[in-house]
């Protein structure tokens, strides 16, 4: 099960609850510029996803939740997100929403929020204050959890 306790998990989850309330209450305000915008979030998702797992894999330190960090990255991308992955995550659901013009799923983004800090974030954070002690809480006191 733990393998299956990951972050695309529950976004895709996320994104089939969407899909339904959008099938079951069709209700579309966005139009041409929620697809435009869907666009433009998507491509800033996987940019920010991109550059971070490559100075992830650059500082030698693992990219998958539950794992135990090698390494603490501060520069780059974390230097404006303790967690830009899951932050490109919530803009890749946004991006969705957007697309299929469903704005009664827009609860969802917090929703997924806080089960991203819930059930990774937060056991992330207390790794790496237990591996990088003094260095991890001064990026803390930098750099914001989310933006």
């Amino acid at each position: 099960m733990k393998h299956l306790d990951l972050p695309p998990a529950w976004l895709l989850l996320c994104v089939l609850a969407a899909l339904t309330l959008d099938w079951l209450v069709p209700f579309g305000i966005f139009g041409l510029p929620g697809r435009v915008a869907g666009v433009g979030l998507g491509i800033a998702a996987l940019v920010i996803a991109g550059l971070a797992a490559r100075r992830m894999r650059r500082a030698g330190t693992t990219v998958m939740p539950h794992s135990a960090p090698s390494a603490l990255v501060t520069d780059g991308v974390f230097s404006f997100s303790r967690n830009p992955i899951y932050l490109a995550d919530v803009l890749i659901l946004l991006a969705v929403l957007l697309w299929i013009d469903a704005p009664l799923g827009l609860p969802l983004v917090p929703v997924f929020m806080w089960v991203l800090t819930r059930r990774f974030i937060e056991p992330e954070e207390a790794r790496l204050a237990a591996a990088f002690g003094p260095d991890y809480e001064a990026w803390t006191g930098r750099t914001r959890r989310w933006l």
